[in-house]
């Protein structure tokens, strides 16, 4: 009988599609690269979400995010990302939490409740804290690093946070990782060097987050969603696996 996930069942089998459907998958960033990345996992038939994102969708969204659309302007990015989840799959829990990650609100969330958890972030200081609590619940987390003013989606990869190269954020976790005693970390990041046509911005945000001020990078349409559908095959890869095996572009 025809379901909505007879295709993906003909090609992972009805036990991958039973694991699936008994996943939660913690999100936190819930834009250009998180949004895709949560599209995939539930047409995979990832049967539960945490979203965590504080942003309301605006116009500049418009131009790469898949939860942004006239109707959705000024939604709360987790509201908007919900309604689609339960358009897809109406089956599917979905959790939402209006607020940025951060250290000072770490203590709100269980990752021991999570079974995956999507790093899609922007600043260092609450990537660190959403990897660290995740390895500390040993609960599989994948991170993405920077995906603004590139171009050219072919050149995003799968490694390990120390195999990385060319990608500034990269660059910094990996420091990072060092100092906390992080020994490996999954990420995809692009090889490709930044370019920009305009001039980069300083723009007001919120200043919680990021003391006051951002630099906004450039992006479009087809390069944040690569980023955002590779985290979501590498979650469905380790989460279908039976003995919980690193995905294969993970090993050596």
């Amino acid at each position: 009988m025809e379901n909505p996930f007879s295709r993906t069942a003909l090609l992972l089998g009805e036990a991958a599609l039973e694991r699936l459907r008994g996943a939660r998958v913690a999100v936190f960033g819930i834009g250009g690269v998180g949004g895709y990345a949560v599209e995939a996992l539930v047409r995979a038939g990832v049967g539960a979400f945490v979203l965590v994102d504080n942003d309301r969708v605006s116009l500049s969204n418009l131009n790469r995010q898949i939860i942004a659309t006239y109707h959705s302007l000024g939604q709360y990015k987790v509201d908007a990302m919900q309604e689609r989840i339960r358009d897809i799959n109406p089956a599917a829990e979905v959790e939402t939490r209006k607020c940025f990650f951060l250290p000072g609100n770490a203590e709100e969330f269980d990752f021991s409740e999570y079974d995956y958890v999507i790093d899609a972030v922007d600043t260092v200081t609450a990537k660190l804290e959403i990897i660290m609590r995740a390895k500390r619940c040993g609960v599989p987390v994948i991170s993405s690093m920077g995906a603004g003013n590139k171009l050219d989606p072919t050149r995003f990869r799968l490694a390990d946070i120390y195999q990385t190269s060319v990608c500034p954020l990269a660059r910094v976790m990996r420091q990072e990782c060092r100092k906390h005693g992080i020994e490996s970390l999954n990420v995809v990041y692009s090889t490709e060097k930044a370019v920009s046509a305009g001039h980069a911005a300083a723009q007001p945000k919120d200043a919680a987050e990021t003391g006051g001020w951002k630099i906004v990078p450039g992006s479009v349409s087809f390069v944040p969603s690569v980023a955002g559908l590779l985290l979501a095959g590498a979650v469905v890869r380790e989460l279908i696996s039976e003995r919980g095996e690193a995905p294969e572009a993970f090993s050596g």
